[in-house]
Protein backbone atom coordinates (compact mmCIF):
# COMPACT_ATOMS: atom_id res chain seq x y z
CA UNK A 1 0.00 0.00 0.00
CA UNK A 2 1.26 3.47 -0.88
CA UNK A 3 0.34 6.25 1.50
CA UNK A 4 1.00 9.85 0.52
CA UNK A 5 2.29 12.05 3.33
CA UNK A 6 1.74 15.68 2.37
CA UNK A 7 3.26 18.67 4.18
CA UNK A 8 6.11 16.60 5.63
CA UNK A 9 9.87 16.65 5.37
CA UNK A 10 11.98 13.54 5.63
CA UNK A 11 14.35 13.80 8.59
CA UNK A 12 15.82 10.28 8.56
CA UNK A 13 15.70 7.01 6.65
CA UNK A 14 15.82 4.09 9.08
CA UNK A 15 17.38 0.73 8.36
CA UNK A 16 20.59 -1.22 8.11
CA UNK A 17 22.72 -3.12 5.61
CA UNK A 18 21.07 -6.47 6.36
CA UNK A 19 17.41 -5.40 6.27
CA UNK A 20 17.62 -2.36 4.01
CA UNK A 21 15.05 0.37 4.61
CA UNK A 22 12.89 -0.38 7.65
CA UNK A 23 11.20 2.97 8.17
CA UNK A 24 11.33 6.73 7.95
CA UNK A 25 11.11 9.67 10.32
CA UNK A 26 9.04 12.63 9.15
CA UNK A 27 8.35 16.11 10.48
CA UNK A 28 5.20 18.09 9.71
CA UNK A 29 5.75 21.44 8.01
CA UNK A 30 2.37 22.54 9.38
CA UNK A 31 2.71 21.93 13.12
CA UNK A 32 6.27 20.57 13.50
CA UNK A 33 5.09 17.22 14.89
CA UNK A 34 7.28 14.18 14.27
CA UNK A 35 6.25 10.69 13.25
CA UNK A 36 7.94 7.42 12.46
CA UNK A 37 6.57 5.05 9.83
CA UNK A 38 7.51 1.45 9.17
CA UNK A 39 8.46 1.05 5.51
CA UNK A 40 10.39 -1.31 3.27
CA UNK A 41 11.06 1.42 0.71
CA UNK A 42 10.34 5.04 -0.07
CA UNK A 43 9.96 7.48 -2.93
CA UNK A 44 11.11 11.03 -2.40
CA UNK A 45 9.51 13.58 -4.74
CA UNK A 46 11.84 16.43 -5.64
CA UNK A 47 11.64 19.29 -8.08
CA UNK A 48 8.18 20.53 -7.17
CA UNK A 49 9.62 23.95 -6.45
CA UNK A 50 12.11 25.27 -9.00
CA UNK A 51 15.48 26.27 -7.56
CA UNK A 52 15.47 29.74 -9.12
CA UNK A 53 15.50 32.10 -6.14
CA UNK A 54 18.97 33.34 -7.14
CA UNK A 55 17.50 34.51 -10.47
CA UNK A 56 14.87 36.84 -8.94
CA UNK A 57 15.18 40.25 -10.56
CA UNK A 58 17.55 38.94 -13.24
CA UNK A 59 15.43 36.66 -15.44
CA UNK A 60 11.68 36.84 -15.93
CA UNK A 61 10.02 34.17 -13.76
CA UNK A 62 6.38 33.18 -13.48
CA UNK A 63 4.43 33.44 -10.22
CA UNK A 64 5.63 29.97 -9.15
CA UNK A 65 9.30 30.73 -9.84
CA UNK A 66 9.67 28.94 -13.18
CA UNK A 67 11.81 30.63 -15.83
CA UNK A 68 9.64 32.05 -18.60
CA UNK A 69 10.39 31.37 -22.23
CA UNK A 70 9.82 34.57 -24.20
CA UNK A 71 9.16 32.80 -27.49
CA UNK A 72 6.83 29.81 -27.79
CA UNK A 73 8.62 26.47 -28.27
CA UNK A 74 12.05 28.11 -27.93
CA UNK A 75 14.29 28.21 -24.87
CA UNK A 76 14.99 31.96 -25.07
CA UNK A 77 14.66 33.85 -21.79
CA UNK A 78 14.19 37.52 -21.04
CA UNK A 79 17.96 38.04 -21.36
CA UNK A 80 19.47 37.65 -24.81
CA UNK A 81 21.93 34.75 -24.91
CA UNK A 82 20.52 33.05 -21.81
CA UNK A 83 18.58 29.87 -22.46
CA UNK A 84 16.49 27.83 -20.01
CA UNK A 85 15.83 24.11 -19.98
CA UNK A 86 14.67 21.35 -17.70
CA UNK A 87 12.39 21.47 -14.72
CA UNK A 88 13.16 25.14 -13.95
CA UNK A 89 11.46 26.08 -17.23
CA UNK A 90 8.67 23.47 -17.22
CA UNK A 91 5.76 24.09 -14.87
CA UNK A 92 3.52 21.50 -16.55
CA UNK A 93 5.19 18.18 -17.39
CA UNK A 94 8.15 18.18 -14.95
CA UNK A 95 9.53 14.86 -16.18
CA UNK A 96 13.12 13.77 -16.74
CA UNK A 97 12.45 12.92 -20.37
CA UNK A 98 11.01 16.36 -21.15
CA UNK A 99 13.82 18.02 -19.19
CA UNK A 100 16.34 16.16 -21.35
CA UNK A 101 14.45 17.22 -24.47
CA UNK A 102 14.46 20.89 -23.53
CA UNK A 103 18.15 20.54 -22.67
CA UNK A 104 18.75 19.49 -26.27
CA UNK A 105 16.55 22.35 -27.48
CA UNK A 106 18.52 24.87 -25.39
CA UNK A 107 21.82 23.54 -26.73
CA UNK A 108 20.59 23.93 -30.31
CA UNK A 109 19.15 27.39 -29.61
CA UNK A 110 22.46 28.46 -28.02
CA UNK A 111 24.48 27.04 -30.93
CA UNK A 112 22.32 28.88 -33.48
CA UNK A 113 22.41 32.09 -31.44
CA UNK A 114 26.22 31.92 -31.26
CA UNK A 115 26.44 31.23 -35.01
CA UNK A 116 24.21 34.24 -35.72
CA UNK A 117 26.60 36.36 -33.62
CA UNK A 118 29.56 35.18 -35.69
CA UNK A 119 30.90 32.56 -33.32
CA UNK A 120 30.37 29.59 -35.66
CA UNK A 121 33.13 27.01 -35.82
Amino acid sequence: KIEMKWHRVLTEVLGNDRDGVTGVRLRSTVDDTAEELAASGMFCAIGHTPNTDFLQGQLELDDKGYIKWVQMQRTFTSIEGVFAAGDVADNYYRQAVTAAGTGCMAALDAERWLAAKGFAH
